[in-house]
């Protein structure tokens, strides 16, 4: 009997960033960016924002991002899933940053990566400013 390996289903980075954006969607986080920083910066090539209105919808949201990229591999590093308040999560070429909403305008990571292109996430995944 041949056992074949298994080969995880490889996406871009670009559509990492997308999914991850995707995924926090999902759990009705709000104000989710992606940005390009591939020429502001060499710690990744995407950066994902996105708030959530509690600590246990920040986790929520780092979860769903989490378990919904696991057949892509797993995180290289996961910091503040216990707190709730800023998880970061680590993908290599794309790192995400879920905010308690207070966090996310002390911070103010929107300000400092400015410069950054925003990528359009396709309409489809956004649920702010839909009608019902």
């Amino acid at each position: 009997m041949t056992v074949k390996p298994t080969v995880k289903p490889t996406i871009t980075t670009a559509e990492r960033a997308l999914k991850c954006a995707a995924l926090a969607l999902e759990k009705k986080a709000f104000d989710v960016k992606v940005l390009d920083i591939r020429r502001l910066s060499t710690i990744a090539d995407y950066l994902v924002l996105a708030t959530g209105s509690s600590d246990k919808q920040v986790v929520a949201i780092a979860d769903s991002i989490r378990t919904g990229l696991k057949k892509y591999g797993k995180a290289l590093d996961v910091e503040g899933a216990k707190e709730g308040k800023w998880v970061v999560i680590d993908y290599g070429d794309v790192i995400v940053h879920v905010f308690y909403t207070e966090l996310r305008h002390y911070y103010n990571l929107d300000e400092l990566w400015s410069n950054a292109p925003l990528v359009e996430i396709p309409d489809e995944y956004l649920w702010e400013h839909k009608e019902p």
